[in-house]
């Protein structure tokens, strides 16, 4: 699953920049699992788009994977400008539902 996230992420945006973590080792689901994913994507696909409509370039790309095996997508989608002057995503809050804690 994560490639496939690379690949159609990458034919849809172009990206500068992308990163697909796979999180789900920190909810509460079988070990080896591929369901819950962080994305840091650098894109000019974002620039002068607000935050829901970057969400929703990334959501159309990804749209058979959001329908079935995808349960959880944290989105930090970047300009070019915006990456420089963040430098790193920020770090994923830990699970709080289902007794991972």
């Amino acid at each position: 699953m994560q490639q496939t996230i690379t690949s159609k992420l990458e034919q849809a945006l172009s990206p500068e920049h992308l990163e697909v973590i796979n999180e789900s080792h920190m909810h509460n689901v079988p070990e080896g699992s591929e369901s819950h994913f962080k994305v840091v994507i650098v894109s000019d696909e974002f620039k002068g788009k607000m935050p829901v409509a970057r969400h929703r370039l990334v959501n159309k790309a990804l749209e058979q994977e959001l329908k079935g095996a995808i349960h959880a997508l944290a989105l930090h989608t970047l300009t070019m400008e915006e990456w420089f002057e963040k430098g790193k995503a920020p770090e994923s809050p830990p699970c709080e539902g289902g007794g991972k804690n």
